[in-house]
């Protein structure tokens, strides 16, 4: 498996705190199946993105952790002006593996009425947008369809391991449960910070993906689709979803529905 959304890289942001938890973290991982790590590190109003700086510590981390598992450098890239405007120049400083894949992370409980917009502007850049946790948003509780509404623009979601299992509430689970069967979702990751409560596990979705939809579609969303970002391919084809998404309601931004 390959996890695309991990913070274990010590002391950058609200992940890891040490080096030794970091260590930790990437062996807990690798026992868990877990061949790929890509570290996120926050790129928002409250922890600054220094590229170079978080190669060092990812080197020094792989060092330190030894070669049952790989890491590779991504971003939890937050939707703020200020990082918007550095992506057409800058954009594959914070990209997975230095790909065109760039990991989009929504304010907690705020969705603009123009993010399609950005959105687009993101792909305008020449980079494909991936919504981290929307499973945990509550804008997109509230109103899930807005998801089929992005990926239908060909977006891609990634849902958090821990949702799928129940970790993060009723209305995460419900809502990674539907999309799934929706075929909704690209990628499973752990989101992980710690070892206790936000830990780099993957196998128990994994199990729970393939109970309800076989294991073709746990390989697709925890193996191979990770595995195309990585090495910055398109995706394989997905699969069939159980039952179609939601015909899109008509909302606050449907007068945005046709691209500029």
């Amino acid at each position: 498996m390959i996890d695309l959304h991990c913070h274990p890289l010590p002391g950058v942001d609200d992940g890891a705190k040490t080096l030794e938890v970091a260590v930790a973290m990437c062996r807990m991982a690798a026992a868990d199946g877990i061949t790929h790590l890509v570290a996120t590190p926050h790129s928002n109003y409250k922890y600054h993105y220094d590229r170079e700086a978080n190669l060092a510590k990812l080197k020094e981390l792989q060092e330190a952790a030894g070669s049952e598992i790989k890491l590779l450098l991504g971003c939890d890239f937050n939707l703020s002006f200020d990082n918007l405007q550095r992506l057409p120049e800058k954009g594959r400083d914070y990209t997975v593996n230095g790909t065109t894949y760039l990991l989009v992370e929504f304010a907690e409980f705020f969705v603009p009425e123009q993010m399609t917009n950005v959105l687009y502007e993101i792909e305008v850049s020449g980079l494909t947008p991936i919504l981290t946790h929307p499973e945990r948003n509550p804008v997109f509780q509230r109103k899930p369809e807005l998801l089929a509404e992005w990926v239908g623009r060909g977006y891609l979601a990634q849902v958090t391991a821990k949702s799928m299992t129940g970790g993060f509430g009723s209305k995460a689970l419900r809502l990674a449960e539907q999309w799934l069967r929706q075929n909704l979702i690209h990628f499973f990751a752990t989101d992980a910070h710690d070892l206790n409560y936000r830990p780099p596990i993957l196998s128990e979705c994994y199990q729970k993906v393939a109970e309800l939809r076989g294991k073709g579609t746990a390989d697709l969303l925890l193996c191979h689709n990770p595995l195309a970002v990585i090495e910055g391919k398109p995706l394989p084809p997905g699969l069939q979803p159980d039952e179609p998404p939601p015909t899109p309601k008509k909302s606050w931004f449907s007068f945005l529905r046709r691209r500029p």
